[in-house]
């Protein structure tokens, strides 16, 4: 039974998996050859049941090879602590301070919304809260294993 990491493509006809390192077959029409659209085909009959279905007038199989299975980065166990690392890695220092508030969008939403001025001091505090927040969800995220910080990594 081959693995995810064991399938090059899958067949355009019947779906079967197509490994790395073995033989294939692609469509000579050049519509069926894009970058984002590349028909394959695991045998010849596959590529012959394509055929008249697209109603090719000359067409022929090319025959390709896999390229090989592309090599993992170290032991599993090293790469996952060297993720660990990463994501462990504190925030750099400068950033701490930095403006996170869009300063035109929210004077103008504070405006339209109670047609009061906002003080400068407001982004300061905002930001932090915003840090604040981005914090724990970052913290929620990496105790569920995941590298991407979702919506649902934010208390409402």
């Amino acid at each position: 039974m081959q693995t995810t990491g064991d399938v090059f493509k899958k067949c355009g006809t019947c779906k079967k998996p197509i490994a790395f390192e073995q033989k294939y077959w692609v469509c000579s029409v050049s519509s069926c050859n894009r970058a984002r659209f590349a028909l394959t085909f695991c045998t010849v009959g596959c590529w012959d049941a394509h055929n008249p279905v697209m109603n090719h007038r000359s067409s022929w199989a090319e025959e390709k090879t896999a390229p090989p299975r592309p090599k993992r980065g170290g032991d599993s166990d090293e790469l996952r602590e060297r993720l660990t690392r990463q994501m462990a890695a504190p925030a750099k220092p400068a950033q701490d301070k930095e403006t996170l508030i869009v300063a035109s969008k929210l004077k103008n939403y504070i405006k339209a919304r109670s047609g009061m001025n906002t003080s400068a001091d407001v982004l300061e505090v905002l930001s932090d809260f915003v840090r604040h927040q981005a914090n724990d969800a970052i913290d929620r995220a990496r105790e569920e294993g995941r590298r991407t910080v979702k919506a649902r990594d934010f208390l409402v």
